[in-house]
């Protein structure tokens, strides 16, 4: 795991620069399966999730040469906005290399916290166009989950559930690369080493159970016409995998329907304005994927909140 220290080194870095979010209780929620759960508001963060606190504690620990170059990464949105809002801190050029086919308005949002894009049609080889760009530019670059300083920025967010719910009985966390469920696992077990930490990904096309059944990240094959875009790179990263091997008591499945599900009801109920990928924690308890003790705290992860309004719409019907 990312060292506690370090995670704490990370809060003092970022502090300042990023939201301390809320934490929510949502009782009626909860009651549907008999515990009492709490959202954690990431999709409230700067840039719309959880992502600028990793892409910031990154960026501000490389040195001013390698800032000095410029940045480089690859994602389908939150990330993309991130890194792009953390090189405009730090005063770094950024490119982005984004699939073709990724929410218009995380494209427009990135281009508008001033980054390059570059746009990429086969979501299979986005790394493969990352690396190129980055080593004919010279770029640094700007994982957006298999790194450890990345990871320890997302761990704040867990040091701040344990903050405002240090009794908490269960973590629920959407998976995408590993990188938030990394972080906060190496947050919080050994802050409370009982508490039960769950990932949930897509059953359509996961990521982290194919990965701990090999032994090692492979390529998956992922489902790009998706609500929960966030949750659809390639691979799964190593660090991560060994943190969720380490750490994480479960990894569940949950199908694109209860996300759905779980978005109308985020925003019905909660008044949540939720990405798929942000909705995933809250759908995998609601749809009875993780079994909880009657009365159990319950904390989901709400991982971000950028969706198009049109596919919001869409998936509404």
């Amino acid at each position: 795991m990312i060292a506690l220290s370090r995670i704490r080194d990370a809060a003092a870095r970022i502090a300042g620069n990023v939201h301390r979010t809320p934490l929510l209780s949502a009782a009626g929620l909860g009651s549907r399966f008999g515990a009492s759960l709490y959202l954690k508001c990431e999709s409230l963060q700067k840039t719309g999730s959880f992502k600028p606190r990793g892409a910031l504690n990154k960026v501000l620990s490389l040195s001013p040469e390698e800032r000095a170059r410029g940045l480089v990464t690859v994602s389908a949105g939150n990330h993309a906005q991130a890194v792009a809002w953390a090189a405009r801190i730090a005063g770094a050029a950024c490119t982005v290399v984004m699939p073709s086919g990724a929410p218009t308005s995380k494209i427009e949002a990135t281009r508008g916290y001033g980054a390059e894009i570059v746009l990429h049609d086969d979501r299979a080889t986005l790394f493969d166009r990352l690396a190129e760009v980055r080593d004919s530019r010279g770029l640094s670059f700007v994982h957006p989950f298999d790194d450890a300083e990345v990871i320890a920025g997302a761990g704040t967010t867990g040091l701040e559930i344990l903050e405002d719910v240090p009794d908490a009985d269960v973590i629920v966390v959407p998976i995408g690369g590993g990188g938030i469920l990394s972080g906060i696992a190496s947050a919080a077990r050994p802050v409370r080493p009982g508490v039960r930490l769950v990932g949930v990904e897509l059953e359509e096309g996961p990521g982290m159970a194919p990965a701990l059944a090999a032994g090692k990240p492979v390529k998956v094959t992922r489902p790009w016409n998706t609500v929960a875009d966030g949750m659809t790179p390639p691979f799964v990263g190593a660090l991560t995998l060994e943190i969720v091997r380490e750490a994480v008591d479960d990894v569940v499945g949950i199908s694109e329907s209860a996300i759905v599900e779980a978005m109308k009801l985020l925003m019905t109920r909660a008044k949540l304005y939720v990405e798929g990928a942000g909705a995933a924690a809250t759908a995998a308890l609601l749809d009875g994927k993780i079994r909880v003790p009657p009365g159990a705290k319950v904390v989901a992860l709400i991982s971000g909140g950028n969706v198009d309004l049109a596919d919001y719409r869409s998936s509404a019907r």
